[in-house]
């Protein structure tokens, strides 16, 4: 990485105008025009709009050879859009890219990071360090982390102490996705039963 990240990408507002900002972020979707390219870069927080031109021959290079799930690094300056998105917060603001990076390349993820990708739940587990970059399972993963940090701050407040007991079992060794069931023939025993394929 060669800057430092200055905002998320959903923060930008129409006050951050001619700031210059560094976003760093997932390639969501690109739309090439010719002499314009347009990326849209995310991150947890949200979508923000790059913009690279022709005449920036190195950015406009760069911009023209990404794919979906690159990983970015974008500096450049906040500007006003002409043509606002009123579907999403940043859809007022773009940003037009000085500098941009690759921090990462990707291959064509198996299944799409959209809301509407209808996909089955089986392909859904089994990328699911794919699935879990789309917005609602990030906002529900945000909520179930507060949730959490509030249980533990009020717990904190009232003098409890947090104490893990750790999981002693020998799993099987056919995989990850193991069930623990009580033994009948060895009362307070467990044994670890994996899932049949």
């Amino acid at each position: 990485m060669e800057f430092k990240r200055s905002h998320m990408c959903g923060e930008l507002r129409e006050e951050n105008i001619g700031e210059e900002v560094v976003l760093m972020g997932w390639v969501a979707k690109k739309r090439n025009l010719g002499s314009l390219v347009f990326i849209d870069l995310r991150d947890k927080t949200g979508i923000t709009q790059i913009v690279t031109r022709e005449d920036d021959k190195e950015n406009y290079k760069i911009a023209k050879d990404v794919a979906g799930e690159y990983v970015l690094e974008v500096k450049g300056e906040v500007r006003e859009r002409e043509s606002k998105n009123p579907e999403i917060p940043t859809g007022n603001i773009e940003i037009i890219a000085s500098k941009i990076n690759i921090l990462d390349k990707a291959k064509t993820p198996p299944i799409y990071i959209k809301e509407d990708d209808d996909v089955s739940e089986n392909l859904k587990l089994k990328y699911r360090y794919l699935d879990m970059r789309k917005q609602s399972v990030q906002k529900n993963l945000k909520l179930r982390s507060d949730i959490v940090r509030c249980m533990r701050e009020y717990m904190y407040d009232n003098g409890f102490t947090e104490v893990e007991t750790p999981f002693l079992t020998k799993p099987t060794p056919e995989g990850a996705r193991d069930y623990l069931v009580p033994s009948r023939v060895n009362q307070g025993k467990f044994y670890a039963l994996p899932q049949s394929p």
